[in-house]
């Protein structure tokens, strides 16, 4: 998708919009079973990576995802509502959990510690299903090993109210792509798993793989592996090639010819060497267009790459299009799954000095979303 669009009517032009490719969603679950004997969840937090939940969900279990997962409890209700039945998990919760709403959409809970056990047990009014979350080395989350037997405890006291289903973990250093860097994480969650075993609770569902551990180390995905990145076609170990699963494509809303010597933009960071061409693309760091971008950075624009030139505004960006004149209207592509001449997330990451993560969700709310 690299023709150049120019509507009927200049009044009324193609908006920003963000384009979710549910095939390539699939394509990606596909990638991930093809390594794995365990089940997939499909991680659809943060709406879906900034690609729609509902849409990157429904794809994900077409394509053999059997479970769901969710920052915050609250989140389910979207899920359910879509009809989509498989078994969903919420951990982290920052707004809480509201234990009665999510034991009627059917919501598993993880806990990472004791206070946090107590008050969802207190708080139940049916019997909630809980996963205990075992603190693996990120120190960001989880029981920590000490507070173990307390939590099971807990656990053991609250049998009615809660059932204990499973036991996750997090791998803190899954993207070096180095099985001996989980070996810590694997032997602290089987240990953890064995207390839980002994306390009497089983069977258990046992994860701690996300989606580098998924692709990279098996010894890491017990019954379950947790994708979600993945999902959207980021490895963060970049050690294999998905799919990118969105294209941003952007109009013109100003054209112009300008001389050689021409400051753009705030500050006049830049200055035409040549006379040349300049497009103004209707999107800027408020739609999630990094501000600080190092020398490259680019889109495309008719088949070609054409440079950004000057700082990236608010609400604008401006390209450099040479001899070529584009007329308003016409429609550029910020990213996308091409390759060739249309940048990729991974390239924009690279721009500004970050991960395809921040790149993908932090598109704002005024680009238009078209979810496949």
């Amino acid at each position: 998708m690299t023709a150049v669009l120019v509507p009927a009517s200049l009044s009324r032009m193609h908006a920003p919009t963000l384009e979710t490719l549910p095939g390539a969603v699939a394509r990606n679950v596909e990638r991930v079973r093809a390594v794995t004997d365990a089940a997939i969840m499909a991680v659809v937090k943060a709406d879906g990576y900034g690609h729609g939940a509902v849409a990157v969900a429904r794809a994900a279990v077409g394509a053999g995802a059997t479970w769901l997962g969710v920052t915050d409890a609250a989140d389910a209700g979207e899920l359910r509502a879509a009809g989509l039945d498989v078994p969903i998990l919420a951990w982290l919760n920052p707004s809480g959990v509201d234990a009665a709403q999510a034991a009627a959409d059917r919501v598993d809970i993880a806990v990472g510690s004791v206070a946090e056990l107590r008050q969802l047990a207190a708080d139940a009014v049916a019997p909630l299903r809980v996963h205990l979350h075992m603190d693996t080395g990120m120190s960001r989350g989880g029981c920590p090993l000490d507070d173990w037997a307390e939590l099971l405890g807990t656990a053991r006291a609250a049998r009615g109210r809660i059932e204990v289903v499973g036991v996750m973990g997090h791998l803190p250093r899954a993207d070096e792509a180095d099985p001996g860097a989980n070996a810590a994480a694997v032997l602290r969650l089987r240990q953890a798993r064995d207390a839980v075993l002994r306390a009497g609770f089983g069977p258990l569902l046992l994860h701690l793989a996300a989606t580098a551990g998924a692709l990279t180390d098996p010894a890491t995905h017990f019954d379950l592996v947790r994708v979600g990145a993945g999902l959207v076609g980021i490895d963060p170990s970049e050690t294999v090639a998905l799919h990118g699963a969105s294209r941003l494509t952007v109009p013109v809303v100003h054209s112009s010819r300008v001389p050689a010597g021409t400051p753009v933009g705030y500050g006049g960071t830049h200055v035409t060497a040549a006379a040349t061409h300049l497009a103004v693309l209707g999107v800027g760091y408020a739609d999630g267009i990094p501000r600080e971008l190092t020398e490259g950075a680019g889109v495309e624009i008719g088949g070609s790459r054409h440079p950004i030139v000057g700082r990236v505004s608010m609400d604008q960006i401006v390209v450099d299009t040479g001899d070529r004149a584009v007329p308003r209207g016409t429609v550029a592509t910020v990213f996308g799954p091409e390759g060739g001449p249309v940048p990729s997330v991974h390239d924009w990451a690279r721009w500004a000095r970050t991960i395809p993560h921040t790149i993908v969700t932090g598109i704002g709310p005024r680009v238009q979303r078209s979810r496949g």
